[in-house]
């Protein structure tokens, strides 16, 4: 559930404060999406503030990872219990910041709270030092294989999931022995504050975790202090620009980048269950999420059959800006352009508007629309829409499916309805993906163990599972010599016989 980071995104600049007023120079303002409101005022913390940052973190890290896998894992934990308990606190905030449904936030914090669960008490069995087997060659030779912390870890993170996203690299990434820097989006400073003093209410003279906020700058002054790694949230343009500023310094990225997810209907899925899954990948969160379902290629003897479920269960939908909506507003207003040029440049090159249509975009708030028979050349179905829209195109037969969902640059995630569950895992390998789920949408999300990212225009590198834990470690390969080799082959006098002798098992062994 990534997507739009905070490195250039920023509030409407027209319900900012006076750029000329001296406020303006040192802070800016949350907006409430609904209404344009402000918030609250956040201090812009410029490269000064954020090396101060990382200084104190480095101090930090050397604690936290004298604290062990057990000393840091109650530590989590009780950093755990904190955000379960305070979880409607953190929901309203996200969702005021945001502008979701409190439900929806709610069950965002759900996640990440089992996420830090996982990571917590994971780290140990993921990351302790392990024998490994020597070989023949070097049977003289016990090694061991470790995982050590990388040191600082710096999270640029997302505003449209800004619990959930981040969380995601911070909890791995503490688990890991790291301390964590975190750059929330200047659309969803409070959240990240939030977090942070709850972290600080459990260590408060420990800053393992520290938030600092800003506009882009402060994101690009957190990638050149030379932590350790950058792990960024975002679109792939502004993943682009984050590289090139940590290619300076060579530190190591993993980026979690965009999406343009395909949803493949087979003529025997349940077609009740896939227009409801449907639905709520395309629009939930007013279609704010990177692995929601952009594109569904149905089967055509049931294309028709499949339309007909998925639009009588849109129609049903109620966006708006209060918590009994289906959906809120678009949590960052330049998007609403985007996807009102998707939707005119796909009615240009004759799709039809089954429900909706470009009267469905307003100032805050888009209607749901639904579009078929969209040229597969279109930006709404080449390009990120992020939005409260989606494709539903005819296709011959499961291969075709499989061609076109492979069609774009983005490879996330997708989504696959067939009651052949065989059928389906083919399908599955097949696709050019990161996570494939089989008759639900976004199931590998709420698995903890499971890796998160995808490949392409998606991004690199993996959040969540062994490999999230993994992603915020270095490996440590250690040698102890158990006794002296028989063949002195490491030297600078290595005997004749010495080679001879390994000449012939290298043919006995590996030459026959």
């Amino acid at each position: 559930m990534t997507q739009k980071s905070s490195t250039t995104d920023s509030p409407d600049s027209q319900s900012s404060p006076d750029p000329q007023s001296p406020a303006a120079a040192a802070t800016f303002a949350s907006l409430d999406p609904r209404t344009g409101d402000v918030i609250a005022e956040y201090p812009i913390a410029d490269e000064s503030a954020v090396a101060e940052a990382v200084d104190r973190a480095r101090i930090a890290a050397r604690w936290w990872d004298a604290q062990g896998f057990r000393g840091r894992r109650e530590w989590l934990l009780e950093f755990k219990k904190a955000v379960a308990r305070g979880a409607t606190s953190l929901a309203s905030v996200v969702s005021r910041e945001t502008g979701k449904p409190y439900g929806d936030a709610f069950l965002e914090v759900m996640l990440a709270v089992e996420h830090l669960d996982w990571a917590a008490k994971n780290a140990k069995q993921v990351l302790k030092a392990r024998r490994v087997p020597s070989g023949v060659a070097s049977i003289n030779q016990a090694a061991s294989l470790e995982y050590r912390p990388l040191g600082v870890v710096g999270v640029i993170g997302p505003w449209n999931y800004p619990v959930y996203t981040p969380m995601g690299s911070i909890s791995y990434a503490l688990a890991a022995g790291n301390a964590v820097v975190f750059k929330p989006s200047e659309l969803t400073p409070g959240v990240g504050k939030w977090l942070e003093e709850t972290w600080n209410s459990i260590a408060p003279s420990q800053p393992v975790f520290q938030v600092v906020t800003g506009l882009g700058e402060t994101g690009s002054a957190l990638a050149r202090t030379g932590v350790d790694k950058i792990a960024f949230t975002g679109s792939g343009p502004t993943a682009r620009k984050v590289m090139a500023v940590c290619a300076e310094s060579l530190t190591p990225l993993v980026a979690e980048c965009g999406g343009k997810d395909a949803m493949i209907v087979a003529a025997d899925a349940d077609l009740d269950k896939a227009a409801d899954f449907a639905a709520f990948g395309a629009f939930g969160n007013a279609g704010q999420t990177c692995a929601g379902v952009e594109r569904i290629y149905v089967v055509e003897s049931v294309h028709q059959e499949f339309l007909d479920r998925l639009t009588t269960l849109v129609s049903r939908a109620k966006p708006g800006g209060t918590d009994d909506s289906t959906y809120g507003p678009m949590t960052l207003p330049r998007q609403i352009d985007i996807v009102r040029s998707h939707i005119d440049d796909a009615l240009a090159g004759g799709a039809t508007a089954v429900m909706g249509g470009p009267d469905s975009v307003g100032d805050r708030i888009i209607e749901p629309v639904i579009l078929t028979n969209v040229p597969e050349t279109s930006r709404a179905v080449c390009e990120e829409t992020f939005g409260p829209t989606v494709v539903v195109n005819k296709v011959r037969d499961l291969d075709e499916a499989v061609d076109r969902a492979n069609g774009t640059n983005y490879g996330l995630g997708a989504s696959i309805f067939t009651r052949d569950k065989a059928k389906g895992r083919e399908l599955a390998a097949r696709l050019c993906t990161g996570m494939v789920s089989v008759n639900s949408v976004l199931g590998f999300a709420g698995i903890p163990s499971l890796p998160f990212g995808g490949i392409g225009e998606s991004g690199f590198g993996r959040i969540h599972g062994a490999d999230g834990l993994r992603e915020f470690s270095r490996p440590k390969s250690v040698t102890v010599e158990r006794f002296r080799s028989p063949l002195k082959l490491m030297s600078l006098e290595r005997p004749q016989r010495d080679l001879d002798l390994s000449a012939r098992m290298l043919k006995l062994m590996h030459g026959r």
